[in-house]
């Protein structure tokens, strides 16, 4: 196990040729099982970079299970069995971590986009990848990730896999991984690529993009008699997931962050803080009917961005008071990334949210809550001195259009932040992560390669590597350096 040679816990002879007997009737039962159409199988060994006998565009759904990094050095325990063969594993081109072999993070990131870009290669237009992945470690999971949609997939979602039992080694070792993670992910149609390769596809590739994505995205997911809020739906995801794309094909993004999310809303439906293509919101209404609809769908809650999305969520569904959100909001701190500047709860109501004050009638948001949840308030107009006096100090979610301008403030906010770090001659610990995205975001666009490579040179390699966004502007402004 794990590359450890010693006498187990748990012993078992096995017969090698009830072993073979085994292995040889599941071929000739799949053989036996094949539909008439199908012209038969093939198994074959050698690398996963050069599948040379496999024709382009000629499979129909691939599903992987890649090497982990440095779980398991593969080569070093076939050491016993080499011997008595006599035959010696060339492991120069392991897809694995080992610093005694000089095999680095880099050297098994650039196997793996090889082996995906050739899977990418056979694989028919709008068909899908899984790849099933077993690493505790955020920076491999994160480097499988960017190797796929580098390759040119685009992850669609990512779930657990349940195989129903557990290794020995998961019983016996603390802190040992339990189940795998599988990723799912599509490869667009030849008409969508098609579109991103003819000149001046403009915002028009945007919305293309975000349809394209939607539809291939689950609607809905229940997880212990609780619905599941859908990151992949969430406008940040969205956004985020539209830039890698068109920073990956070497394009311009065509829009700034508040004119994405302007467009998101006035383009397709809004469903709990999540969007969908018109024709999807039938399903996920009739779906989410079955459920508590005043149970807030579950989000997890690690940093600045998901504190936020929490409060979006909190908020539209009850308006409140900092007095009232303060516990929930106290009760959700414990798993804040320690690089990750934690912001008080009135800072991240302030720059994203606003404050109903009396100075004006009742915004719709708290008066469709306040009318809905207490009677005597119904059918009052927005100014009534009753209305007003129950709405006074409530936070809510402003509407699209001030929205945006809460937006832009933010964003200078942040842009000032990211000059604090770019300036600063030391190393950051401890710094707020959405402003090194958004300082990262308007460098990319001014074209501005070497400011990204100082700062991201200042912060802990860790952040760099377990965030698919940092890495990414990284990666590609040491390419378009020159490094």
């Amino acid at each position: 196990m794990s590359g450890n040679l010693y006498m187990p816990i748990v012993r078992m002879e096995k017969n090698i040729y009830d072993s073979l007997r085994r292995k040889i009737k599941k071929m000739i039962d799949a053989e036996l099982s094949k539909p008439s159409s199908h012209s038969g199988h093939m198994v074959t060994t050698q690398s996963a970079t050069s599948i040379s006998m496999l024709p382009n565009e000629s499979i129909d759904y691939i599903y992987t299970d890649p090497p982990f990094g440095a779980n398991i050095i593969y080569s070093e325990m076939n050491l016993i069995l080499e011997g008595w063969l006599k035959v010696k594993t060339n492991s120069s081109p392991e897809a694995i971590i080992d610093e005694t072999k000089s095999k680095s993070f880099k050297e098994y990131g650039s196997l793996m986009r090889s082996s995906f870009e050739e899977c990418y290669r056979v694989l028919k237009p709008g068909k899908w990848i899984t790849v099933e992945f077993h690493n505790t470690q955020a920076a491999i999971w994160n480097l499988i990730q960017t190797s796929l949609a580098e390759a040119g997939f685009i992850i669609a979602q990512i779930c657990r896999l349940d195989k129903g039992s557990t290794t020995i080694l998961a019983d016996i070792r603390p802190g040992a991984v339990v189940q795998d993670l599988l990723i799912s992910a599509y490869k667009p149609s030849a008409e969508f690529i098609s579109l991103f390769e003819s000149e001046g596809v403009g915002v028009v590739g945007v919305w293309e993009f975000v349809r394209n994505y939607l539809a291939h995205i689950p609607i809905f997911k229940p997880q212990e008699n609780k619905a599941v809020y859908l990151s992949e739906r969430n406008p940040r995801i969205l956004f985020d997931q539209m830039v890698a794309f068109y920073v990956r094909k070497g394009l311009p993004v065509p829009v700034s962050n508040q004119e994405f999310q302007e467009g998101l809303r006035q383009r397709f439906s809004e469903r709990d803080g999540m969007f969908f293509l018109c024709e999807q919101t039938i399903e996920y209404d009739k779906r989410r009917l079955a459920f508590d609809k005043d149970d807030q769908l579950f989000l997890p809650f690690v940093d600045e961005a998901t504190a936020i999305e929490w409060l979006r969520g909190t908020l539209n569904q009850k308006p409140q008071s900092l007095r009232e959100l303060h516990p929930q909001f106290i009760e959700k701190l414990g798993g804040w990334s320690k690089n990750e500047q934690s912001l008080e709860l009135l800072e991240l109501l302030e720059q994203n949210f606003l404050c109903y004050k009396g100075d004006e009638p009742v915004p719709e948001q708290i008066h469709a809550y306040l009318s809905s949840n207490w009677k005597e308030l119904r059918n009052l107009p927005k100014d009534s001195s009753r209305l007003i006096e129950k709405a006074l100090d409530r936070w809510y979610v402003p509407d699209p259009k001030k929205g945006i301008n809460l937006e832009k403030m933010r964003e200078k906010s942040l842009i000032r932040e990211f000059e604090s770090y770019r300036k600063a001659n030391r190393k950051l610990k401890v710094f707020r992560l959405e402003a090194v995205r958004a300082g990262f975001r308007k460098a990319w666009q001014e074209k501005d390669y070497a400011t990204i490579i100082a700062v991201a040179e200042k912060i802990p390699q860790n952040v760099l590597e377990e965030d698919s966004m940092l890495s990414m502007w990284y990666d590609h402004s040491l390419t378009r350096h020159g490094y």
